[in-house]
């Protein structure tokens, strides 16, 4: 039983755009989808194949406790789960209750790390992107772009990811732009943490607090107070505000 949000093909070509400008040349990258999951995958191999089935794996788990529990799925708030939740299950239920969001936020990121640490043996190197939520282990630096329509900022917004500083999750959320459910209005928040499926639920629920440019400060301050987060960028109309462990980088 399919209980994961689905996605109209027109909703994921748009939002899919940015992936034009992924560039790894060190790396193999491929494509891995499952209904609605669609994942951009860099390795050092072509891990395609045994890929697909952890992310059948994983999703399964979440469906068949969405199953036993529908509420899992509807709420919207920090949700408890029973102690036999399965591993993935419990990642998205603690990151839900240290960002104050439902579990389904931290979904995306939730996949992406768990997809992404199964491989890490066969691959030191790999990029999980899964809608705009990143896992990422990597023996040399990176930068990632934040994508933002100000007129004032940079057409991308460009982070250093440092190597001694993964695994680590990256994860972005937009009241503006892509497919994930947001009742802010901000053009991107972006949190990193070494927990994806934090990161995640973390971004949803700063982006959640973003009505306006003013309120850039507001995000900053509660994604300070989560234990585990360790950087961010917020971005809302002409305004930019940053903390933590971000490098920003020319481009």
């Amino acid at each position: 039983m399919n209980n994961l949000k689905r996605l109209s093909s027109d909703s994921l070509g748009t939002f899919r755009e940015y992936r034009r400008r992924v560039r790894s040349s060190d790396l193999v990258t491929f494509r891995v989808t499952v209904e609605e999951t669609d994942l951009l995958i860099s390795a050092e191999t072509d891990l395609s194949r045994e890929m697909l089935h952890a992310v059948w794996k994983y999703r399964r788990r979440i469906e068949a406790y969405i199953d036993t529990d529908p509420g899992f799925k509807r709420s919207l708030s920090p949700y408890p789960i029973g102690t036999a939740a399965p591993r993935i299950v419990r990642a998205m239920a603690g990151a839900a209750d240290a960002a104050g969001v439902g579990p389904m936020a931290a979904v995306a990121g939730a996949i992406a790390e768990f997809v992404g640490r199964d491989f890490l043996q066969e691959s030191p190197q790999i990029i999980v992107e899964n809608g705009g939520d990143i896992f990422l282990a990597t023996n040399v630096a990176r930068k990632m772009s934040i994508f933002t329509k100000a007129r004032s900022l940079p057409h991308f917004i460009n982070i250093m990811i440092r190597p001694e500083k993964t695994p680590l999750g990256v994860c972005t959320s937009s009241g503006r732009e892509g497919p994930s459910l947001s009742f802010g209005r901000a053009d991107a928040v972006t949190v990193v943490s070494p927990s994806a499926a934090l990161a995640d639920a973390a971004a949803t629920a700063a982006g959640n607090l973003v009505r306006s440019q003013r309120d850039v400060e507001k995000a900053i301050e509660f994604l300070r107070g989560i234990p585990h987060v360790t950087g961010a960028v917020v971005l809302a109309g002409e305004k930019m505000g940053f903390w933590g462990e971000i490098e920003l980088m020319e481009s």
